[in-house]
């Protein structure tokens, strides 16, 4: 996955500032803020909130951005394209049409010279440091069919209003449920820049530890593993072998008791009519690229 999008953001030096603001101004402002407010602990309000908003921006990534939208894993009504591409743009990695061009990028050259973040640099490279001497990556190139959607180009010129749409929604449910300005900055703090900071940090995991460490079930000739600790809070994006495998495919979890939310709610949607031609491998597929055990 790719995040924030490097190809939506100016050229050096601005690009570098407004990337060091994404990366490190939830850190930031958690720790100078973190102190006045530690001593109230963390509201229930605010765990509920903050959970809310991680699962419904977050699965607007991992549905829309990522299988939607860069690999085509099924077709969507115009609603719930708009819906799914609003939602990631809530999720402070940048505007969709970028997003996707660095992953598809990213795709075709895994780990390989080209590769947006390959851990071949560096753990913290494939982590983060990629963000701060990103390549040129060409949106027309890799992401053509995306420039010529309406909708989607709006919605990424929007990007920064989403930037503050994302907080403000915390801020304005902790004034409203709690009532004074206190709960309101106690919202924002933990379900608007942890949420943020915790997000972005599982995200920007699937590349680097989902690069690094991990098993790998699936031939697929680059460094992709699966990471079962991480499939809860990565939305099942974390099955990122089988992903590689087979990139088109809507469900990461592919095999039994590998938990993966995003391809449920494809499921669920799938059904209610509003998601269609909605692509997964069948068994035979599965077998041909599971790797043999060794023999003993």
């Amino acid at each position: 996955m790719a995040a924030p999008s490097a190809a939506a953001l100016p050229r050096q030096p601005l690009r570098a500032l407004l990337t060091g603001v994404v990366v490190f101004g939830p850190l930031v402002a958690l720790g100078g803020t973190i102190g006045g407010l530690w001593g109230r602990g963390v509201s229930a309000r605010d765990l509920v909130i903050g959970g809310v908003m991680y699962a419904v921006v977050g699965h607007g990534v991992t549905i829309g951005y990522h299988r939607l939208f860069a690999h085509r894993s099924f077709r969507a009504n115009r609603p719930l394209r708009i819906v799914l591409a609003s939602l990631g743009s809530l999720s402070f990695e940048g505007g969709v049409i970028g997003w996707v061009a660095n992953h598809r990028c990213h795709h075709a050259h895994t780990d390989a010279p080209g590769d947006p973040h390959s851990p071949a640099e560096g753990f913290w490279h494939a982590h983060l440091g990629w963000m701060f001497r990103p390549p040129e990556v060409s949106i027309r190139r890799y992401a053509r069919d995306l420039l010529v959607d309406r909708d989607l180009r709006l919605i990424d010129r929007l990007f920064p209003v989403a930037c503050v749409v994302t907080f403000a929604i915390p801020f304005g449910l902790g004034w409203l449920l709690g009532g004074t300005v206190t709960a309101a900055l106690s919202s924002l703090l933990w379900a608007g820049v942890v949420r943020i900071c915790l997000q972005h940090h599982v995200t920007w995991s699937i590349n680097s530890i989902c690069h690094s460490f991990g098993d790998r079930p699936f031939v697929t000739g680059d460094r992709s593993t699966n990471v079962a600790v991480l499939a809860a809070l990565s939305l099942g994006e974390s099955w990122h072998n089988a992903h590689h495998a087979f990139p088109h495919s809507s469900r990461h979890g592919v095999d039994r008791h590998q938990p993966d939310t995003s391809a449920a709610i494809i499921r669920l949607l799938e059904r209610a009519g509003w998601a269609t031609d909605v692509r997964r491998p069948d068994a035979g597929m599965l077998a041909a690229k599971r790797r043999m055990p060794a023999l003993a």
